[in-house]
């Protein structure tokens, strides 16, 4: 082989050779050379790369995905991923996972192309967009979307060489999926009737907007230890589900006496991710709305700099918050911003207006006189592409064309004229859709399940319209809202842990052979906004063809032992116990002939 060079590629070689050997012989530097220290990392991934380092020198072993980031950041890789793409590939998981950066997630084997999920703050959308994204769904996706629990759209369905053009279709619609997915800030969410609620404080959309934009522009607030929630509240009758989230900010208002001025600020309250059983906490501190992205900022480069590199399990900034404390947590984000944010003893905020859980469905008066905003209530969050353009026209001609997305997996249209109301509840009538849900349906959430993604235990889609249907045929007489959340697995996207009821995916063993079928393990008593908390876990693994006459024999052991209809479902369990509404439950004709 040694023939194959010439005498000058041949001196090349034998000189590089013995420069490999002095490298060798001087730990890595030819002799009579100075030490010189490794290149500070620059640029906007250099914080991320500092922590790569320090976790590998105390003796770390980087994730897999921390390796992948590592080794070609993906933004980097964007022209080499739609390259491969555009030949119908399907991505390596290291290629799989640098696509969620931009939004596009390949979820074979449940199906074999991407889901795109998107990037809307605030959940709100115009008339056109919201019909745009139906075209793009019809041209490169499965023709139908779905309203997540961040009050955002998902379509499935998307083949490899449709992946970009579905991400350029959105631009061309004025929106993005960039870092939708993977260890980024997902969508942000806020009041879904921010500026049209007579009893909210604050208008959340300016600020949903601004930390949107925030994030977009920000290269280094991509690529963080594990993925990331921020939500804003406004104080008024709609739950945003702000304590399931890592940062949450609350419009309150402060009172006289405190050791701020008087009047709207917003309450830090941090830590909250449902799906490991935790809620966000109030931290004491308040802050001016103009503060947010700042404030969160800082918070978010204080988890860049310690979150868990090597435990995917691990790495949410709730782990360094029980590590840590919060008195030290929130000791380094003053260290970041320069100086002492302002606390406010509880004792001087006063007390949160009431929630309406029926606020996202039907028809409600605006603060605006005359106008109103009508909840249109979705079978699991999904919409099929004609409907949504046939909902599109109607925001255009009946209301003020915005669609306005929620966290319970439906949407509002909002100024509606007295006058539009009936037309409105007609034509939405005419697309197989409705106004007017029932008790459970009002409060029915479920994820993807095992349709659409590998994760999922059970089809969470299909049985909680089992459940609904076998409801409201058995049960008529239920007279109040109750929550509801089937979620596939121990990522908990339907947030099981905060319903009145909640069930999460599990096989279930039905012989000594080991054959399993599709079932969940039920917890009871969990509740958000005015009364957060994780539910108990009261059965486990109960086949998915039971759960509903479970469901049943729950609720009617509430009906026949509460206090009155003012007691909801969630009161009723933590007055009696979870183990004592098992008990009763057990006792119920529909359990003991199923016996």
């Amino acid at each position: 082989m040694a023939d194959d060079f010439n005498a000058e590629q041949k001196r090349y070689l034998e000189g590089f050779a013995s420069g490999i050997s002095a490298a060798r012989l001087t730990g890595g530097l030819a002799l009579g050379q100075a030490a010189t220290p490794p290149a500070e990392p620059t640029g906007p991934d250099a914080i991320h790369i500092k922590a790569q380092d320090a976790t590998v020198k105390a003796g770390g072993k980087l994730c897999d995905q921390e390796k992948w980031k590592r080794a070609e950041n993906p933004f980097d890789g964007h022209n080499r991923l739609i390259a491969e793409a555009a030949t119908g590939k399907a991505p390596k998981p290291e290629d799989n996972f640098r696509w969620r950066y931009h939004g596009l997630f390949w979820v074979a084997p449940a199906q074999n192309s991407y889901m795109c999920r998107l990037r809307i703050p605030n959940g709100i959308l115009q008339h056109w967009q919201f019909a745009g994204i139906a075209d793009l769904a019809d041209a490169h996706g499965g023709g139908y979307s779905h309203v997540t629990t961040r009050a955002n759209l998902q379509v499935r369905e998307i083949a490899p060489e449709h992946g970009q053009p579905f991400l350029d279709g959105l631009v061309d619609l004025g929106l993005t999926a960039r870092g939708a997915g993977a260890d980024n800030i997902r969508n942000v969410t806020g009041s879904p009737v921010a500026g049209i609620d007579a009893q909210e404080l604050l208008d959340t959309r300016p600020l949903a907007k601004s930390w949107h934009n925030h994030i977009l522009n920000d290269r280094s607030l991509f690529g963080l230890p594990r993925k990331f929630n921020v939500a804003f509240d406004g104080g008024g009758v709609m739950p945003v589900l702000e304590e399931t989230n890592d940062i949450g900010f609350q419009a309150v208002r402060v009172l006289d006496g405190a050791a701020v001025a008087p009047g709207v600020w917003m309450r830090l309250v941090l830590g909250g991710i449902s799906g490991h059983r935790d809620l966000a906490r109030d931290t004491g501190v308040v802050l001016k709305p103009a503060d947010c992205n700042k404030v969160a900022d800082a918070i978010l480069r204080v988890f860049i700099k310690n979150g868990d590199r090597t435990n995917r399990n691990k790495s949410r900034m709730k782990y360094v918050l029980d590590a840590w404390g919060f008195d030290k947590y929130l000791a380094a984000v003053e260290a970041e911003l320069g100086y002492t944010l302002d606390r406010v003893d509880p004792a001087h905020v006063a007390p949160r207006g009431p929630m309406d859980r029926f606020a996202h469905v039907g028809v409600h008066s605006q603060v605006q006189p005359g106008l109103n905003w009508i909840g249109v209530i979705l079978p699991v969050g999904k919409l099929t592409t004609d409907q949504m353009r046939a909902l599109a026209k109607i925001a255009a001609e009946c209301g003020d064309g915005a669609i306005r997305m929620t966290v319970w997996q439906n949407f509002l249209f909002s100024g509606v004229p007295d006058a539009k109301v009936a037309e409105v509840e007609g034509r939405v009538a005419a697309l197989g859709l409705t106004t007017q849900a029932s008790s459970i349906r009002a409060g029915l959430v479920a994820c993807t399940g095992s349709r659409g993604c590998k994760f999922a235990a059970s089809d969470t889609k299909g049985h909680a319209l089992a459940i609904a249907d076998y409801i409201e045929a058995n049960l008529k007489e239920l007279d109040v809202p109750v929550n509801v959340h089937l979620t596939g697995c121990h990522h908990s996207c339907a947030q099981h842990y905060i319903g009145d009821i909640g069930l999460i995916g599990a096989k279930v063993v039905v012989s000594e052979e080991g054959d399993t079928v599709e079932g969940y393990d039920i917890v009871v008593g969990g509740g958000f906004g005015d009364s957060p908390k994780i539910g108990t876990e009261i059965w486990k693994a109960v086949k998915a063809e039971d759960c509903p006459a479970r469901i049943e024999a729950l609720l009617r052991s509430y009906l026949g032992n509460r206090q009155g209809p003012e007691e909801s479902f969630q009161a009723f369990t933590l007055r009696t116990g979870p183990d004592s509404l098992r008990d009763s439950a057990e006792e119920q004709p529909v359990l003991k002939a199923a016996a």
